[in-house]
């Protein structure tokens, strides 16, 4: 089977701790910086496939653009967390008392939903079905860049442990253009139809 590396997203504008960003937040100055100093990739990378959201869609084009590799396809199973849009923009010390309430409930009850925002359980089946998406395209393409985000990553690369593993990726994010080997050897869902963008 083909490598697949997953990267992290370079920095975006108005970053910090406990903020769930408004999905149009782009690059920063920096955060462009990172993604050339993530260069070079790992040998044998052949493609790209990456989130929609603009700061892992802006980062994986800039790592294209500099290497050469071709995007081969644009998948939302590789988006962020869908946090429920009463929290994007906000900090922690601002999140509202419905929010609050869900947090404290989510592990016990992970198929929980906050608003619109997905549950523990929506996003665990998304990061399996990712999974055997990258298997998939890997198989397609060969060696695989995945840019994509830092809790969607966690919970994939820690599938085993079920919805709880949103938890892991809270606790162990990843740091900007960061790059890891994903190590899950078979994909765990059948594949999703994704055409290429």
């Amino acid at each position: 089977m083909a490598d697949i590396w997953l990267m992290r997203h370079a920095a975006y504008e108005g970053h910090r701790a406990g903020y769930h960003a408004p999905h149009e937040a782009p690059l920063t100055v920096e955060g462009r910086d990172q993604a050339r100093r993530s260069l070079p990739l790992p040998e044998g990378i052949t493609a790209i496939v990456t989130s929609p959201i603009p700061r892992a869609r802006q980062t994986a084009t800039l790592v294209a653009h500099l290497t050469g590799l071709p995007i081969v396809a644009t998948s939302g199973l590789l988006a962020e967390w869908r946090a429920p849009s009463i929290v994007l923009g906000r900090t922690a010390e601002t999140y509202p008392q419905a929010y609050r309430a869900w947090r404290a409930r989510r592990l016990a009850n992970p198929s929980l939903h906050c608003e619109d925002g997905e549950s523990l359980t929506d996003l665990h089946i998304r990061a399996r079905r990712c999974a055997a998406f990258l298997h998939l395209t890997a198989h397609r393409y060969g060696p695989l860049l995945a840019v994509s985000h830092t809790l969607l990553l966690g919970v994939l690369t820690h599938l085993t442990e079920g919805p709880a593993a949103f938890t892991t990726a809270a606790r162990m994010p990843w740091q900007f253009a960061e790059r890891r080997l994903f190590t899950v050897l078979q994909p765990t869902a059948p594949p999703l139809q994704s055409s290429p963008r």
